[in-house]
């Protein structure tokens, strides 16, 4: 995260957000909309110092550095999933880089967190 030495290190994804440029902050405040759309049971959180969503564990989250926004899927298998799909971004095991002219679709981005619900569902029921 771009962060001087006066801020200090957000403690709400809305802290997050206010410390960043403003067309990084709109890229991915549409992408924090998406992603509480579609998993609205899902609790907001910063961890690791980013902002982060979790529904039965981790499930998704997103940062900003200098050059390009990341999105965490946090599933090597969901990635695998929606490669074809993920062909045109930069991706590092289980995160999409991307860069504010080119933000990832709200539709896939729907149906990775959709993908990761299930995932984090299906876990929970096979370890009860």
């Amino acid at each position: 995260m771009k962060q001087d030495q006066h801020n200090k290190p957000a403690k709400t994804v809305d802290d997050y957000l206010a410390m960043i440029p403003e067309d990084e902050r709109a890229v991915l405040e549409k992408l924090r909309k998406t992603v509480k759309a579609t998993a609205p049971k899902a609790v907001e959180k910063i961890s690791y110092g980013m902002p982060t969503f979790n529904y039965l564990g981790p499930l998704v989250g997103f940062a900003t550095f200098k050059n390009h926004c990341s999105f965490y899927i946090m599933s090597y298998k969901v990635m695998d999933m929606f490669k074809e799909e993920l062909k045109p971004y930069d991706k590092a095991t289980a995160t999409i880089r991307f860069s504010t002219d080119k933000p990832l679709p709200v539709l896939l981005v729907k149906n990775i967190v959709k993908a990761r619900i299930k995932e984090n569902e299906a876990k929970v029921r096979k370890d009860k």
